[in-house]
């Protein structure tokens, strides 16, 4: 570690430490360690697709089938994958009272490192819901089926089918969700830890939280357009640096 991130990795523990309200954003990059892939950059989900012919409402009504068997094959994905030290980290701040996680991520991997009260910006993969809204079915439910045997898989009270339980591009994202995040930008530390900064609304939570006198600090290996506004900057991946940001508060 090198002494400008060992002065920064110091800097954040001692604001945590003090702390009596904590909000942390998330992003792909923290799932990555554990083998999620990323959708932007080198390698990303989204390398050499189009998101929109599979990731909207429109892609889905002409090709359903062609998006669950994306969808199935990341879900077979996650499935294997086991969270990492970043989540660990997390899930152990979480107990903190007045902690409180956003993340933009589907894998469910928070929850099962054992973070409670996770706000999904963008659902969960391992949700379903009926395309058709039936009214026999609900909103959304838990479905870990993995594989499929049809796709697209039916609903289990209509036989239409079912769609994934994520907030596509062109959709609302839940107003609960939105609701609870903009009431945790009022905080005394807000931590964006693994995300790229391109997706709205959660990337101007930061700024909020700035704008409501929160000390503001970054966890990612490349800079973002956050980088230039934000108090602090840690560069690394998320396992590593919030290991060290742990340590460092153990050690106080």
């Amino acid at each position: 570690m090198t002494d400008a991130l060992e002065e920064s990795v110091a800097a954040l523990a001692e604001r945590l430490a003090a702390a009596s309200r904590i909000t942390v954003l998330t992003g792909a990059g923290v799932s990555a360690a554990s083998g999620v892939p990323t959708y932007r950059g080198s390698g990303g989900l989204w390398r050499g697709r189009r998101a929109e012919d599979i990731a909207t409402p429109e892609a889905f009504a002409a090709d359903p089938g062609s998006v669950w068997a994306w969808y199935d094959e990341r879900r077979a994905e996650i499935a294997r994958c086991v969270p990492n030290r970043a989540h660990e980290v997390l899930a152990t701040w979480s107990r903190r009272p007045g902690f409180r996680l956003v993340t933009q991520n589907v894998d469910g991997l928070h929850e099962r490192a054992g973070t409670e009260g996770v706000i999904r910006f963008h659902g969960s993969i391992w949700d379903v819901g009926c395309w058709d809204r039936c009214a026999a079915s609900p909103r959304r439910w838990r479905d870990d089926t993995v594989p499929f045997p049809e796709l697209p898989p039916p609903c289990p009270h209509c036989g239409g089918p079912l769609r994934p339980g994520v907030v596509w591009f062109g959709e609302v994202i839940p107003g609960d969700a939105i609701e609870r995040a903009v009431a945790a930008t009022a905080c005394d530390v807000f931590l964006v830890v693994g995300t790229s900064a391109q997706v709205h609304p959660a990337a101007g939570l930061a700024v909020e939280a700035a704008r409501s006198g929160a000390f503001t600090a970054e966890v990612n290996p490349d800079a973002t357009a956050l980088s230039a506004a934000l108090d602090l900057v840690l560069p690394g991946p998320a396992e590593e640096v919030l290991d060290r940001v742990d340590r460092a508060l153990a050690d106080r």
